[in-house]
């Protein structure tokens, strides 16, 4: 039987959260891979590309594996009883339970990261602890099953890692070189310990709005699983 993947997809979702960890999931053999929302209809992306749902909540296998990527609408979703149950009941029986970038707030919300290690976008990662999580700032952090890919191209590594414990290393090496991951970015700008201040400086800027309406969110999100 097919390994069941599924992906969550919803509005405002980071599409390379979703689409680096996809196509590297879907090479893999034996596989069939879902992108789970509520409905049928295209979702929009946060830079605009169309998304289609391929299963809803109601109909979606039982998953083997689930990822929630992030993106500027993980917001509602982390408030959204109805996503959250169906990640719980999801997140009850899969082999992995997964995120991307902000994703893993989503799970947090879900209170599927108490007293686990986990990590997320840098530019968030002081909203792990309040949802319960070890905050761990690394590209891939495993905790037993659960498995979070920091900022959005981290998703690539992640999904090679989950790649080489289900199908062993060798299957994973030959969809990286299939894919040609070798990453050798042409500035030295991809986290805040590399960065020039001043590019760091204007991102932390251009991110302190999300920053401040996400930490409202969490604290909620917080308060309610503390009940």
């Amino acid at each position: 039987m097919a390994l069941q993947i599924g992906f969550l997809l919803f509005p405002q979702v980071q599409q390379l959260d979703l689409t680096g960890p996809y196509d590297v999931l879907a090479s893999l053999p034996d596989v069939q891979v879902h992108l789970v929302w509520k409905d049928l209809a295209p979702v929009t992306a946060s830079t605009g590309l169309v998304l289609h749902p391929t299963t809803t909540f109601d109909d979606c296998p039982a998953l083997d594996v689930i990822c929630i990527p992030g993106g500027s609408g993980v917001g509602p979703l982390m408030e959204d009883e109805v996503t959250l149950a169906f990640i719980k009941a999801q997140a009850a029986t899969a082999r992995y339970v997964t995120s991307v970038c902000t994703g893993s707030l989503v799970l947090g919300a879900a209170g599927l990261l108490k007293g686990k290690r986990a990590t997320t976008h840098w530019a968030y990662h002081q909203l792990l602890k309040p949802l319960g999580a070890i905050a761990v700032q690394d590209r891939v952090v495993r905790d037993g099953n659960l498995l979070t890919g920091g900022g959005i191209t981290a998703g690539i590594d992640f999904a090679l890692t989950l790649a080489a414990e289900l199908f062993g290393e060798d299957v994973a090496q030959l969809v990286q070189l299939q894919l040609e991951y070798a990453p050798a970015p042409p500035f030295a700008s991809g986290s805040p310990e590399t960065a020039p201040a001043a590019v760091l400086e204007d991102a932390r800027r251009r991110a302190a709005h999300s920053l401040e309406q996400r930490s409202l969110i969490t604290e909620r999100a917080a308060a309610r699983l503390n009940r």
